[in-house]
């Protein structure tokens, strides 16, 4: 995956979606064969077939809204891209919500989307509403401040990491929880840069989600701050109760790192908090997203948590 993505408003990319359904549903062994149609009004649409008979139901639509923000944060507009999971039309139950950076059409939305359908109708996950976050200045947004000249060349404008943060807190998560049937219980997921904001997150903000899962994060960034840092915040913050799940592949200055990052949970980690770390030596960097994701967003929503895991207030 680009570390640095400027994306506008685009027609439907068909091939690309295609590829993400296609592969999330071949891990459903009740998966039927994909299909991609345009749709008025909407950026992409990706359609995956139930478990009916070929004729008695058509393809789903994964899409559901796409809506903007007008952000006072960021000062900009913001594209959100939201699935909703089978059923919901037809009912008034809630659901958990899994926020993504990296939420565009064309970047990580289609893939995850399709995985999220593919283990909701293999009963393998609980059903989940996913927002995904479209990018304006990636690497703006997922960095924080860096002390590091070479940090700085990555891209015109880093470091911005709080305001995007204030953006999903105060801006986004409200008029999600406005046009959505959430059901207080809230994740977020992201690999690389993306990867890196969540472990932040986590150490900055901990309370904003209930659970992270953070794919080959970037925490080299700030010669590797965030790491160096754990241990100490993690002993000055005993009573957290998060679910924190890690994978890296193999690439230098992330495997090593996200392992290290392990050790001082081993070592440190609340009682409350439920983590884990599945190292992937067997991918790589633009690889690592849809090979781990799909076990990982499996593990998070299981079905047996479903009447364990308590809603919790923002």
């Amino acid at each position: 995956m680009p570390h640095s993505r400027s994306v506008p408003t685009r027609l439907l990319v068909a091939s690309v979606v295609a590829i993400a359904v296609s592969q999330a549903m071949a891990a459903s062994p009740h998966a039927a064969s994909s299909a991609v149609t345009a749709s008025p009004g909407t950026q992409s649409v990706a359609q995956v077939p139930g478990e009916t008979a070929p004729d008695a139901t058509p393809a789903r639509t994964l899409l559901a809204q796409t809506f903007t923000i007008e952000s006072t944060v960021l000062g900009e507009t913001r594209r959100i891209n939201v699935y909703t999971p089978p059923g919901y039309e037809a009912a008034d139950t809630r659901y958990p919500v899994l926020y993504m950076p990296d939420g565009g059409v064309e970047e990580d939305f289609p893939h995850v989307s399709a995985t999220l359908e593919a283990g909701i109708l293999a009963g393998q996950m609980r059903p989940v509403l996913l927002v995904g976050i479209e990018n304006t200045e990636r690497r703006r947004d997922m960095t924080g401040p860096t002390h590091v000249a070479e940090d700085r060349t990555i891209a015109p404008r880093v470091g911005g990491s709080a305001a995007f943060r204030a953006f999903i807190r105060d801006e986004l998560m409200p008029e999600a929880d406005r046009r959505l049937r959430g059901d207080g219980q809230t994740a977020i997921i992201g690999e690389s840069l993306a990867g890196l904001f969540i472990v932040e997150t986590f150490f900055t903000e901990p309370t904003l989600f209930d659970g992270y899962i953070a794919l080959s994060p970037s925490l080299w960034w700030n010669n590797k701050a965030l790491l160096r840092a754990a241990p100490a915040w993690l002993q000055a913050h005993p009573r957290l109760e998060n679910r924190l799940l890690l994978t890296s592949a193999n690439e230098p200055g992330i495997e090593a790192e996200t392992a290290a990052l392990a050790k001082a949970l081993a070592e440190h980690a609340p009682q409350g908090v439920d983590w884990s770390h599945e190292p992937r030596p067997d991918l790589r960097h633009d690889t690592i997203y849809r090979s781990a994701s799909p076990g990982l967003l499996r593990k998070l929503f299981a079905p047996e948590a479903a009447s364990s895991a308590a809603p919790r207030a923002r």
